[in-house]
Formats: C-alpha cells, structure tokens, sequence
C-alpha cells in the first residue's frame, strides 16, 4: 500500500489540547513559564524544544512523543492484510480515508466511508469478483460519505448502517455494540463519540489480526478533534481502542494505518501508556 503521511504536525497536536481543555496563553506562560510570545510561534508550527517540552504535561501531553512527532521521528510499519484495502481520497486540502473488507473465503465484502471517491474500491470489488453488500458510515462528516451514493448505485440490495446517535437519511441504524457479520468475518461495533455525536469504531475479527476502523476517533500519533466533547473524545479512545489487544490494526479517517500497540508507544495524547 502506499506511504500517507502522517495527518497532524506537532502544532497540530498542540492546538487540539489547547483547544480541548481551553487552557489560555496566558494561564499556559504562567503555569510553565514559557512566554505567550514563543507558545504563538510553536502553534504557528516553529519549533522550540525545550519549551514544547515545558507545555506539554500541563495540556495532557506526553513531552517524548510531542518532540518526536516535531522531528518527524516517527511513522507507522506498513500494513499488508488480505481481506483490507485503505483508499485516500482528496477533499479540499487533505485528505480522507475509506476501506473496504472482505471475507476473502465467501468473497463478501463491506465499505467503511466512502471518502470524495470511491471507484478505487468499487473497481477492487469487480476485479476480484466480490458481493459488496454493506456500506459502514463512522460518522456522518461530509468528507467520509461523500461518494455514497456511487457506492450504494453499484448494488441495489446494498444496506448503509449508521449509528442512531448520529442517522441519516436513508441509512439503517444501529445501537452502539451492535455486531454485523461480512461473511465469516464478525463485526462488533464500539462507541468512539467526541469528534461527533455518534462516531462509531468497528471492530473486524477473523483477517489475519484484528482490524479497528475507527474514523477521526483516533490517527497515527494524534486524534481527531473533540469538535463535540474533547474529553468524550480521550476517554471514549481510552477505554474502547486502547482496550483492545496490541496487534489490533488501527484504521484511521485520515493518515496512515498503524496499531493500538504503536499508538500506546508514540501517541501524545495518551501519556500513561508511556
């Protein structure tokens, strides 16, 4: 699979934590004692270490992990597994992520999202000779379902599910902990709300290792912002994805792929796996 980089820089990173505990400047200088002035330019992406360090524990932050992703230390092993397929897709200046499944016993497959375009998917469903049966939204933001009614044209009999906390028209809903099944592939569903009301992970079982599409809940070495709730967004993350076991491959809305047990070692936002 090809090389995407990583979607958040180190100023990235600090402006979601500044954002979600709404933590001023100001307060930051005084607890920490690095100026407004330079706490402005780490934000505007200019690096200075020994005060990235200093800001760091006060928002929640892992320093390590912080100043690696500043170096661009850091990137994801590849993901290679029969049965999963990550596409990027571009909308506006980044960015987006869709996947599709298959059971590659029964040859039944499903899509998560469909990012701006997904004719990369749909072209892998008719070369391979797959029943694309089920569409799976992680959320309803416009850039992760853009394309669906492309996918939904392909097969008439196809069924969209989404969570009932977050529904749209036409989609089928479900209640957080539901399962579904691809074939002999299980799918279980888990609660990963915070970027939006009813962000969804799913959970596959029965590939090669477990797979956790988890939409914006989560991306290497950083998540999506709690535009809903940030705190949902950290402890959702903590107790459904860093539950799960190390080798559980991490499929994100944006970026690369990587694995709980990556994230546990190089994800800022989580310091106590450190």
């Amino acid at each position: 699979m090809s090389s995407i980089p990583l979607e958040d820089n180190f100023e990235d990173v600090l402006g979601k934590a500044l954002r979600g505990t709404g933590m001023p400047d100001g307060v930051l200088e005084f607890l920490t004692g690095v100026s407004e002035e330079t706490i402005a330019k780490l934000k505007d992406g200019e690096l200075d270490e020994e005060s990235l360090r200093k800001v760091a524990s006060p928002l929640g932050l892992d320093a390590d992990t912080l100043v690696e992703r500043a170096r661009e230390a850091w990137v994801p092993a590849p993901v290679e597994i029969e049965g999963l397929r990550q596409y990027n897709t571009v909308f506006d200046d980044m960015t987006v992520n869709n996947y599709l499944v298959w059971d590659p016993a029964s040859k039944e497959a499903a899509l998560f999202d469909t990012g701006t375009d997904a004719s990369g998917a749909i072209g892998l469903v008719d070369e391979l000779g797959l029943t694309l049966t089920q569409l799976f939204l992680t959320h309803t933001h416009l850039d992760h379902i853009a394309d669906r009614a492309a996918v939904e044209k392909h097969n008439s009999e196809l069924k969209t599910f989404v969570n009932a906390l977050e529904p749209t028209g036409g989609a089928t809903r479900f209640q957080p902990g539901d399962a579904f099944s691809v074939g002999t592939l299980r799918v279980s569903t888990r609660l990963t709300k915070g970027h939006s009301p009813g962000g969804t992970t799913y959970v596959i079982n029965g590939l090669s290792c477990p797979v956790a599409i988890v939409g914006d809940a989560l991306f290497a070495q950083s998540m999506g912002g709690g535009m809903i709730s940030y705190q949902d967004a950290l402890a959702t993350n903590r107790a459904e994805l860093f539950s799960l076991q190390d080798d559980t491959v991490i499929c994100p809305g944006h970026g690369p792929m990587t694995t709980v047990g990556e994230e546990k070692a190089h994800n800022p936002f989580y310091p106590e796996f450190k």
